[in-house]
């Protein structure tokens, strides 16, 4: 058994950046921290992104704290540029990540710490901050015939590249950012391309100021202090309308469908008699928070969330933080969790004082 102040699990932005704050505020790594990861080396969720994904393209790339991200060549893989910048802070600020680690549970162990059980042994925390994120969750909703479609099904987590659907009829499933961007690269070289969604897209254009992105924020913050499942950003934010899909949208590859009502062998259709022939299914509908191994504390509330009664802190268990949840799912907020959940759990380490007399 390992006794530490602090345990992070996970090590993409929202767990680098707690473990430099962490640091700043005079904590070491392995006698007062660790840092657990499970993926095999740094990068958190952008080492696993599809190669076509440049850096130039990517959507919501943002630097860690206390280090710029400069230079990068905008041709290169994100993937690649932020695995490289991600174990450069690493090593600048001597954060001694472990990984591969995987961790298993987190459980209560009754003595007012809590137990982190790990493949490779235990660790006893005073506090936890969980920066797991949704990468390893990605979510497909169930819809009738998905058993019988001949095609290919797959989710956007396991894409690669657009030469793959050469000559394929596809529909994309998803109103998100990636399923945009997504359709508007496969249709390059697809012989078919359909788009569906359960709602209508929402396209922003103008600026995306500090005011509308506090409005945005505020509505998630609400769900989760409700303790609802957080929405998706975009859901709130609609997409913003860039030339590239200004350009699509006027080709007829951004007209969208309705959901469609269910899938058959060679296709999909809809209650009012349409039919589309298909050869992939491409869902591109989103992920949840990877948040099973938290199960034996028993946080959801019975609304299906996690109630948080700060940005970070879980209202149901102070000693455990959540970043990359609800409010702070995002590389911005990120950095701004990573501060305030250190801020909350040094308070909570501080002894308490003695009574007098």
């Amino acid at each position: 058994m390992n006794d530490i102040e602090v345990a992070v699990i996970g090590a993409g932005q929202g767990g680098l950046s707690a473990a430099y704050f962490l640091h700043r505020a005079g904590l070491r790594p392995e006698r007062d921290f660790v840092v657990l990861d499970h993926s095999p080396g740094p990068g958190g969720a952008w080492q696993f992104r599809w190669p076509s994904l440049t850096y130039g393209r990517a959507h919501g790339v943002h630097e860690l704290p206390g280090m710029t991200l400069e230079g990068a060549d905008p041709d290169r893989p994100s993937a690649e540029v932020v695995a490289e910048y991600f174990d450069r802070y690493e090593r600048t600020f001597d954060l001694r990540v472990r990984r591969p680690v995987n961790v298993s549970a987190v459980r209560d162990s009754g003595d007012g710490r809590l137990l982190v059980d790990t493949g490779g042994g235990a660790w006893a925390a005073r506090a936890l901050i969980n920066a797991t994120g949704t990468w390893d969750r990605p979510f497909v909703p169930r819809y009738p015939g998905q058993e019988v479609f001949r095609g290919r099904q797959l989710h956007t987590a396991g894409y690669r590249r657009r030469e793959d659907f050469a000559g394929k009829r596809v529909i994309v499933v998803g109103g998100g950012t990636s399923a945009v961007q997504l359709l508007m690269e496969i249709a390059e070289v697809a012989a078919a391309t359909t788009w569906v969604t359960r709602r209508p897209p929402v396209f922003r254009t103008g600026p995306f100021g500090e005011d509308q992105g506090r409005a945005a924020v505020a509505l998630v913050e609400q769900r989760v202090r409700e303790g609802l499942p957080p929405q998706s950003v975009v859901s709130v934010t609609g997409l913003p309308m860039t030339e590239a899909m200004a350009a699509a949208r006027a080709r007829g590859v951004l007209d969208r469908l309705p959901m469609f009502d269910r899938l058959t062998e060679d296709g999909a259709v809809w209650d009012d008699g349409r039919h589309i022939d298909a050869d992939v299914i491409l869902w591109a509908t989103g992920f949840r928070a990877a948040l099973d191994h938290l199960a034996p504390l028993r946080l959801r509330e019975p609304g299906g969330g996690i109630r948080l009664d700060s940005l970070t802190r879980v209202a149901r268990d102070h000693r455990v933080h959540l970043i990359g949840y609800g409010p702070s799912a995002s590389t911005i907020g990120a950095n701004r969790a990573g501060r305030s959940a250190v801020r909350e759990v040094r308070r909570l380490l501080r002894p308490t004082p003695a009574p007098v007399g």
